[in-house]
């Protein structure tokens, strides 16, 4: 049985389903209690209320299920506390992190992964595919990429010094089903509106959208699967991997896949966006795994738009 964290979020919920098909049960464990989405209801799974950060609820997780390896997908970064919670919220992240290893290392588990993210390459140049192996910088300018630096660092050392496989996933950006808005790309957005038959509102992205910004877009149904595959696979080569598509994808590629299932759709965005596009490197993840996406844009797209307009409120 695989412990997922957060596996009733976003991508969480996802590579639980993943999971599944390779004929893995999962055990969930959320903070907040949450139906089950449907594509996973009646299923082997099964659900546990907890906080990572309350170790002994987490550990007794281990005297009531056989649990053989953990995904680790909670999100217990702050995300801008106020000045006089940061250092509080700091230690229960990384108390957070420290509870998964230990119970890790207690159960005995195959392998730990743990989620970081695309934006540990921020302030790198990124002209061509980013690889895992790139130097990175010892800052990032919010809380996301500076703490998933700081876990993989951590994680590194307590692979070695624990002797765990701990394996970190670096995902990029990820759009589809149970998603919402980011503030780092438009694809979410340009989709919900041309499912409402509205207007994108883009006003919590970090900066203008133009139809030639691009990033590596990954659906979120290859993301999980991709997790799956790294949790299970046999034998990894290496201790970090990029989760994503290994190609660009560009606003103006989002709004063409949305006009081809709603052709009115209003996702025009003004032209512009030149700057290098962030894109992995995928070649350790497709060489250890066989991994390859099943999903193109004109795919996901249009996957997406039937999940929001059969009711599914994301």
């Amino acid at each position: 049985m695989i412990l997922v964290t957060g596996g009733l979020g976003f991508i969480g919920s996802h590579t639980v389903r993943a999971l599944l098909d390779q004929g893995e049960k999962c055990l969930v464990v959320q903070r907040n209690a949450r139906p089950l989405p449907s594509f996973l209801d009646g299923e082997g799974v099964v659900v546990e209320q907890a906080d990572v950060t309350d170790r002994e609820t987490l550990l007794g997780l281990g005297d009531r299920h056989g649990i053989t390896g953990i995904v680790h997908l909670a999100g217990s970064y702050p995300w801008q506390p106020a000045p006089e919670a940061a250092v509080e919220a700091t230690r229960r992240s990384l108390d957070g992190l420290l509870n998964i290893v230990q119970a890790a290392q207690e159960w005995g588990v195959r392998r730990l992964g743990l989620a970081s993210t695309i934006g540990v390459y921020g302030g790198i140049p990124h002209d061509r595919p980013l690889r895992e192996d790139a130097p990175l910088t010892l800052s990032a300018p919010v809380s996301i990429p500076t703490f998933k630096k700081v876990g993989e660092m951590l994680g590194g050392y307590l692979a070695d010094a624990a002797d765990l496989d701990i394996v970190n996933y670096r995902i990029s950006g990820t759009w589809g089903p149970l998603g919402h808005s980011d503030p780092f790309f438009a694809a979410p957005a340009l989709v919900h509106a041309a499912a409402r038959g509205t207007a994108p509102d883009l006003s919590g992205l970090m900066g203008p959208a133009h139809a030639e910004d691009g990033l590596d877009l990954n659906y979120v149904k290859d993301t999980g699967r991709a997790i799956a595959l790294l949790q299970l696979a046999d034998r990894l080569n290496h201790r970090t991997y990029n989760v994503g598509s290994g190609r660009a994808t560009t606003n103006g590629e989002i709004a063409a896949a949305i006009r081809k299932v709603v052709p009115d759709a209003r996702v025009d965005l003004p032209a512009g966006g030149g700057a290098p596009h962030m894109v992995f490197d995928i070649d350790r993840l497709r060489q250890d795994t066989g991994y390859r996406p099943e999903y193109d844009t004109e795919r996901a797209a249009a996957d997406y738009l039937a999940w929001l307009r059969a009711g599914n409120a994301r």
